[in-house]
């Protein structure tokens, strides 16, 4: 079974990210990249599902040389082999769908495995809108994974707001991960050693023909307000009174 793993590289989570004060964009100098945590769980399972049934996990990504680091971490964690397709551009969701579907023309994997979501904008839509350039079924949010015996079909079970729903996909398919499908390898030393000779191509994004001029543009961006300290009161009555007549929240 061949996976296809699409990954990306966000800044570290547990840094504190700046605005630039244009508010163009996010400060990235001096900022740590790593795999977005999502598509790091979507690494975790294609491997586990290799180790079950054999084939080979390939990893994609989509960006700048430097995101060869990441996708060498990912190799680490136990992935074959890497595509990288390098561009330097600002694109929106539809242009990395483009991409990423012609990368999956090319290849002919069984399925393609994803995060949900990137945690450094939040968009929730390079999944599904790739299963419609690609014309193939799609089961998002999973957090769990089953197949038929043949490999032909699988059975996704997502996380919805009432619940879990499962739905069966017939491959080849596009799934989405949640956070609780699986809690994420570290990637050994060894790991480390085998992915500096494990093959990694890089095709130039402008030579696959593909229109990726964005469709949707970020016009402004500004942080947070900052939050007013808490204040103690002396007895209930006192909090009563502030949350009736200064919060007008009773």
């Amino acid at each position: 079974m061949k996976i296809l793993v699409a990954i990306k590289p966000v800044p570290n989570p547990d840094e504190r990210v700046k605005i630039r004060k244009d508010g163009s964009g996010v400060v990235l100098e001096n900022i740590k990249m790593v795999i977005n945590p999502f598509c790091e769980i979507a690494v975790e399972e294609a491997l586990r599902i290799r180790e079950k049934r054999g084939g080979e996990v390939v990893i994609l990504t989509i960006g700048p040389k430097e995101s060869e680091q990441q996708v060498r971490t990912a190799l680490a964690m136990g992935a074959d082999r890497a595509i990288l397709v390098e561009t330097t551009k600002e694109l929106d969701s539809l242009g990395v769908a483009k991409l990423m579907a012609k990368a999956v023309e090319q290849e002919k994997p069984d399925f393609v495995i994803m995060g949900k979501q990137a945690v450094d904008d939040d968009n929730n839509q390079v999944g599904q809108i790739l299963a419609a350039i690609l014309s193939q079924p799609q089961a998002t949010f999973g957090s769990k994974i089953e197949f038929s015996e043949d490999g032909k079909k699988a059975n996704v079970t997502r996380e919805v707001d009432g619940g879990l729903e499962t739905i069966g996909v017939t491959l080849p398919a596009v799934i989405t991960t949640d956070l609780r499908l699986n809690e994420p390898r570290y990637a050994s030393l060894p790991g480390i050693m085998k992915a500096k000779k494990k093959e990694m191509k890089v095709i130039p994004a402008d030579s696959l023909g593909v229109d990726t001029s964005p469709k949707v543009r970020v016009l402004f961006l500004a942080p947070p307000k900052e939050r007013a300290g808490g204040r103690k009161v002396a007895d209930v009555a006192e909090l009563v009174d502030k949350l009736k007549n200064e919060a007008k929240v009773l």
